[in-house]
Parts: structure tokens; C-alpha cells; sequence
């Protein structure tokens, strides 16, 4: 079956209908709670744009980071409604309340256009509940918000590879079809994972091997170049024996690296200088030293010079890339040379006719921080994991529900 999609939505008319949209609003904030990247709050817009100007009654349900104990001020989403609202151009309400007395009235008060904000949604434990009883509880309330002749609206592809109560069950209880942002990413990943022009770099950054070890062993058998860094490279290096000093090691991982080294040894590319200092902090004193000479009192932070004219050059000629994970610590200006360097290369293969994609998370954020230009890139993903599981070859709840012919969602409401 295909998926549905906003366009077929709005081709049957929403004018007046409720209209249920879980968008992806999970964007990092400040000590002072203000937001420090509104990446996905950008790439929400559109969606939420076609619906109010067709005349929908948009109810909008979306996380913030992982409280724990219900609801906590912290995460709030006050400050994402208030950046929706002025990017909108418009009045965002945003309800007290997740599915409680202040999102019923709100929602019982929309006329055609407005959109309510309900409050972060993992303030009701039973969002995240393993438990599917408790959570088709939460999905039905959810659903009398939009009332009878509702739809789902799915948005937030960072989060359709959790099986949760606004991302699966809710599609079990209403039409559904996929947003404009959701569209898009599965669009774009099906074209990396069966239609891939060749060659094909992949770069992989990040902290842990254990993290990316699924996506690595389904990649090298795929990928022409398979480009590590971050601090996952250094348990690479102490797979061929070499000392990484105090760099971060997943010593449990050691095996399983040499064992990829040993199977995909054409394939993989490891670093070969590194950035090294002191301490992990901004300010410590670094010099550059071979990937195989890393001090005993030294810690790894960025790859080197040396690295990134090697990775360059793998990169240069690749038709088709994909990038998920940093090469260093990019958040301190001295250990961030290492990703500028090759999210300059990638963009220069993307000048050239690549098609690139930069696979959220950390990747995405790095862009933005370190000033590169979005459009430089065929397209960057709002979802790192659920990029990643796609590519691990994993059924993604989120999309897989929105597959479902209608006689699979009868569940009782």
C-alpha cells in the first residue's frame, strides 16, 4: 500500500476538520531555556503552514528532551510554541496541559486556521509505557481532541522509530498519512538505500562504536569508502594494537572492530593524525600527532589535518554520501576543524552533482553552529536515530502504521 500523504489530505479538504499533526519539536535549549538550534522547528513549518491556510483545526503534539517524573518547567515547550508562532506569521495557543481540562477546552474552542500546541507530550508517562494498553488510553484522548472526521498528520520523523502513543497508536485510531517533512525523509532514504550512484562514501563520526555498529556492518557491505572519526575511531586504532592514550575507548567493542577491520579493510578509512590534548576542555593546549602515536597522557579530540585532506580525496569523486556523526569535538572552536573540514569537502562534492545527505543529530547541529551553508547539502535529516535505523535495514513503526489499510485500524476508540 502507498503511504497517504498531506497532499492527499488536503485534496479530500480539512476545512474545518481536526486535524492531529506529531511534529518533531525536540530542539536543544540554553541554560536560560531559550533555543540554541530551531532546526526542526524550521523543518515543521511547512506542514503546519498547508494545514492552517486550508482551514484546518491543527492540534499539535510534539516532546521535549526526557523528563522523568511528568511534568517539569524545564521542558516546557512555551518557548517552541512562541518560535512557531513567529514563524508562522500568526497566533500559536499552547494548552497547560497534555490531554487534561486545558487542552479540552482549547481544542473544543479552534476555528478553522488555528493551531494548539498541546503541552509536551512525554509529561504523560504513558506516551513512552511499553505497556499497549496504556498507551492506546493516551491515544484516544488524544484523538477526541480533533473530534469525529479527524486525521493524523505524521510529521516528526525523528521520532517514527519509537512505538509510541502519538507516533503509532494514534494512527491506529484515524486516517493518517505522512507530512510533508516525513515524505521527504523516507523519499530521500530509499534513494541512498536502492538507487545509490556510485561511488558511495559514507562518513561516520560519534562517540560510541556500539551506537553505529549495526549501520557499519550494513554500509561496508554497500559503501564504496566507509570514512570513521569521532571518538568511535579510537577503538578502531586500539583494534590494531595501537595506545590511545586517554581518547574515549569502548574496550568491550575492541574485538568486534577488528573483526570489521579484517572483513571490510578495503573499505573502512581510518584517521590518520589526530588533534590531541591535555583535558577535554576548550582551552587545553593541543598539538597534532600520528593516529599510531597517540601520547599515554593525551586524549584525542578531532581528527587532523592530514585526515581531512585523506577523507577529502575519497570524498571528491562520490556520487552519493551520507554523513551522520561528527569528526571531533566541534562544539570548542580549537577540536572543530576536523568537521569543517569535511563538511566542506562533502559540499564540494555536492556542487559537483553528489547527492548528499547529512543524517541529523549531531551532523545537522554541527552545520549550523560552524556556519556552513543547508542548501549546500542535497538534504539533512531531522532524525539521527531514526536515520540510522532505517539504514540498518530495522521496520520503523512510525512509517511502518502509516502502510496499515484502513481495516487494520479499527481498533475501538
Amino acid at each position: 500500500m502507498v503511504i497517504k500523504t498531506l497532499h492527499d489530505l488536503l485534496q479530500e479538504g480539512v476545512s474545518g476538520r481536526g486535524v492531529l499533526v506529531r511534529s518533531d519539536l525536540n530542539v536543544p535549549l540554553g541554560d536560560d531555556l531559550a533555543i540554541t538550534d530551531p532546526g526542526r522547528i524550521n523543518a515543521s513549518v511547512p506542514t503546519l503552514k498547508a494545514l492552517s491556510d486550508a482551514g484546518a483545526k491543527v492540534v499539535v503534539t510534539a516532546h521535549l528532551g526526557r523528563p522523568k517524573d511528568g511534568p517539569d518547567p524545564n521542558f516546557s515547550l512555551a518557548a517552541v510554541a512562541k518560535a512557531l508562532a513567529e514563524r508562522l506569521g500568526g497566533h500559536v495557543q499552547l494548552a497547560g496541559d497534555v490531554v487534561g481540562p486545558d487542552a479540552l477546552a482549547r481544542a473544543e474552542g479552534l476555528t478553522g486556521g488555528d493551531i494548539l500546541v498541546l503541552e509536551n507530550i512525554r509529561f504523560d508517562q504513558r506516551e513512552t509505557s511499553k505497556d499497549d494498553a496504556e498507551r492506546l488510553a493516551l491515544a484516544k484522548q488524544l484523538v477526541e481532541l480533533v473530534g469525529d472526521g479527524g486525521a493524523f498528520v505524521c510529521d516528526g520523523f525523528g521520532v517514527v522509530h519509537r512505538k509510541q502513543a502519538s507516533v503509532y497508536d494514534v494512527a491506529t485510531l484515524l486516517p493518517h498519512y505522512a507530512g510533508t517533512l516525513v515524505a521527504a525523509e523516507v523519499k530521500v532514504l530509499e534513494q541512498l538505500t536502492c538507487t545509490t550512484e556510485r561511488p558511495f562514501t559514507v562518513v561516520l563520526g560519534g562517540s560510541k562504536v556500539s551506537d553505529k555498529l549495526a549501520v557499519i556492518e550494513n554500509l561496508a557491505t554497500k559503501a564504496d569508502s566507509l570514512v570513521i572519526g569521532g571518538g568511535m575511531c579510537f577503538t578502531f586504532l586500539a583494534s590494531q594494537g595501537f595506545s590511545v592514550g586517554k581518547s574515549l575507548l569502548e574496550e568491550g567493542m575492541i574485538d568486534t572492530c577488528r573483526k570489521l577491520l579484517d572483513t571490510y579493510g578495503d573499505v573502512i578509512h581510518l584517521p590518520v593524525d589526530i588533534v590531541v590534548a591535555d583535558a577535554f576542555a576548550a582551552d587545553s593546549p593541543s598539538q597534532i600527532v600520528p593516529s599510531h602515536r597517540i601520547p599515554d597522557d593525551k586524549m584525542g579530540l578531532d581528527i587532523g589535518p592530514g585526515s581531512v585532506e585523506r577523507f577529502t580525496a575519497l570524498l571528491s569523486n562520490a556520487k552519493t554520501i551520507f554523513w551522520n556523526g561528527p569528526m571531533g569535538v566541534f562544539e570548542f572552536p580549537a577540536f572543530a576543524a576536523g568537521t569543517k573540514g569535511v563538511a566542506e569537502a562533502i559540499i564540494a562534492a555536492t556542487a559537483k552533482g553528489a547527492f548528499s545527505v547529512v543524517g541529523g543529530g549531531d551532523s545537522a547541529a554541527a552545520v549550523r553552529q560552524l556556519g556552513l551553508p543547508e542548501d549546500g547539502f542535497s538534504h539533512i535529516s531531522t532524525g539521527g536515530g531514526a536515520s540510522l535505523e532505517f539504514l540498518e535495514g530495522k521496520t520503523l513503526p512510525g512509517i511502518d502504521v502509516l502502510n496499515s489499510p484502513p481495516e487494520a485500524n479499527t481498533r475501538t476508540r
